[in-house]
């Protein structure tokens, strides 16, 4: 009997001796600012000096807005794609869900899903079932799709649409011959014609309608004015054409892109020519290759710094935190370009 109450009093006194070694640590982090030491046996002082903070800053930002490339097959041929199809893989779905629920308790609050294409993975139903895990269970405030649009079918927004906030549509030119040129086409389908479709759906679901353009040697001259502002996106966000090694340049890419790369002032000139679109949210290169955090499919933060894209080890292997140091990512950047806005359609007036 003795010895199991002493046997307990000496859990106890553990207990209390770690809270007060917790409590004096707390005490030195707090004064470390005011450059006062506390010498305590044990304990190393990690308070943040202003270099090692700049360093910690660099290396792991946080993962607020994630953009997850979890597929590159896709049914378009733009020349200029700097996300091609050089693998097959997708992600089991529970794979995807346990990285996305990971990147979650990292801090992300916005999660773009792109590729390829996404709708072609089981005609859609895979990237609706991110979707909603997303907005469901998750409870993020954003969740977005990239897409070219041309195998969205009207069943999938009565399925899923509620669980959308966003929707890209890809369309970089309302001339057809033009799209044609650049390879965003299959078969007969009109991709304008097409585009009008899905802007009428989004309306119907209340999902945000968004249009991405990537400005080249093809489009660089037209005047897309009229088209936009009769479609209303609640965001148009216009790019530079860029070249990436390894995906769209260089021995080993499946495209060549070089036919189709613009100079800075003819990007600036074609943002002039739509300076009145109020929606319009201009994108250069330079914004472009730091400011975005990239996924690929099997969940390695790619880095774009270097002209290509060098991936880290995969989030599900080594944890988002070790992942995300080899990013490249520019937290800076992506907040001074824009990255965070108002992106949840709960936040949207969405009466258009």
């Amino acid at each position: 009997m003795q010895l199991a109450v002493l046997g307990r009093l000496l859990s106890v006194g553990r207990v209390v001796l770690a809270a007060l070694r917790g409590r004096l640590g707390a005490l030195c982090w707090s004064l470390a600012p005011l450059s006062l030491s506390l010498p305590l046996a044990g304990w190393r002082d990690r308070s943040p000096r202003p270099e090692r903070a700049r360093e910690w800053d660099d290396a792991s930002p946080t993962p607020t807005s994630v953009n997850y490339h979890f597929t590159r097959q896709c049914n378009y041929k733009c020349g200029f794609c700097f996300h091609t199809a050089k693998t097959s893989f997708v992600l089991p779905l529970e794979e995807a869900k346990r990285g996305l629920a990971m990147l979650k308790e990292a801090g992300m609050e916005k999660i773009n899903f792109s590729g390829g294409e996404p709708f072609l993975q089981d005609r859609g139903e895979f990237v609706g079932k991110l979707v909603q895990f997303c907005k469901q269970e998750l409870e993020l405030p954003s969740v977005s799709i990239v897409s070219n649009g041309s195998l969205i079918r009207e069943r999938w927004f009565e399925k899923y649409g509620e669980y959308l906030d966003i929707l890209a549509i890809s369309c970089d030119s309302f001339d057809e011959d033009v799209n044609v040129l650049i390879g965003r086409r299959q078969g007969k389908k009109n991709h304008v014609e097409n585009l009008r479709t899905l802007r009428q759906w989004c309306q119907k679901y209340a999902v945000a309608f968004k249009i991405n353009s990537v400005i080249n040697r093809f489009n660089v001259e037209e005047d897309m004015n009229e088209q936009i502002k009769a479609l209303n996106p609640v965001r148009w966000k216009v790019f530079q054409c860029l070249l990436i090694e390894g995906e769209n340049s260089g021995e080993d890419a499946l495209r060549e892109a070089e036919k189709f790369v613009i100079s800075d002032k003819d990007f600036e000139r074609f943002l002039d020519r739509h300076k009145d679109v109020s929606c319009l949210v201009p994108e250069s290169n330079q914004k472009m290759r730091d400011s975005y955090l990239i996924l690929d499919e099997y969940m390695r933060f790619l880095n774009c710094r270097n002209g290509r894209k060098e991936p880290s080890k995969s989030i599900l292997d080594v944890g988002v935190e070790a992942a995300i140091k080899f990013s490249g990512f520019d937290e800076k950047m992506f907040l001074r370009r824009g990255g965070k806005y108002v992106w949840s359609k709960a936040d949207m007036k969405l009466d258009w």
